[in-house]
């Protein structure tokens, strides 16, 4: 078997870091776990850490991202095989049910939001994060539009802010009470929409 390149070691090690530090953070939250905690149960020296992530707040910024991608990955995988404008809202609330108020992802994202309230730096990179996925709610909302001849009520991009505001709100909710319906969420996009309930 060939030895790995110093960057293919560098990445591994990345990668293995993020998946405990994720697993970690998600279990015990954000504020509870060390990287110390973080390097151990990864199997990694300290300076493993720091030589992959300035501090745990960037370490954290690589979690939630990855936590994002999976998620995008699971909406697109439940989005692709949909059939028409009720297929894609019905494809959507399924997906919504399963994932809109994980309590231990939406915890983790309310945590490291408050907690780094007094960090511009990083509140910059929360706030770049956020407008990818209005940007990308967004180019989604016009693509369909286009598609099924919808007009809507807003501007792609101010229903692209109503919806994930929507759907934080409703994540929170559905963390301390997860009995709280998620269709609230599809209703909204079928009053966009102009599709009967």
């Amino acid at each position: 078997m060939a030895r790995l390149t110093r960057a293919e070691s560098q990445a591994r090690t990345r990668e293995q870091l993020v998946a405990t530090a994720k697993e970690l953070f998600l279990r015990d939250g954000y504020l509870a776990t060390s990287l110390e905690k973080v390097a151990d149960e990864a199997g990694y020296s300290k300076g493993a850490v720091y030589s992959n992530f300035r501090n745990k707040d960037e370490l954290c910024l690589a979690v939630l991202d990855r936590i994002h991608e999976e998620q995008v990955a699971l909406i697109a995988g439940a989005l692709i095989d949909a059939d028409g404008m009720e297929g894609l809202i019905t494809a959507f609330e399924e997906w919504a049910e399963r994932s809109i108020g994980d309590q231990a992802w939406t915890a983790l994202e309310v945590e490291f939001a408050t907690n780094v309230r007094h960090h511009p730096e990083v509140r910059h990179e929360l706030a770049i994060r956020d407008k990818a996925i209005r940007d990308t709610i967004a180019a989604l909302l016009t693509s369909y539009s286009e598609q099924f001849g919808i007009t809507l009520p807003m501007s792609a991009d101010d229903a692209a802010t109503a919806l994930l505001s929507l759907g934080i709100g409703l994540g929170v909710q559905r963390a301390i009470d997860p009995t709280i319906p998620v269709h609230v969420l599809p209703a909204v996009i079928r009053l966009f929409s102009g599709t009967p309930q």
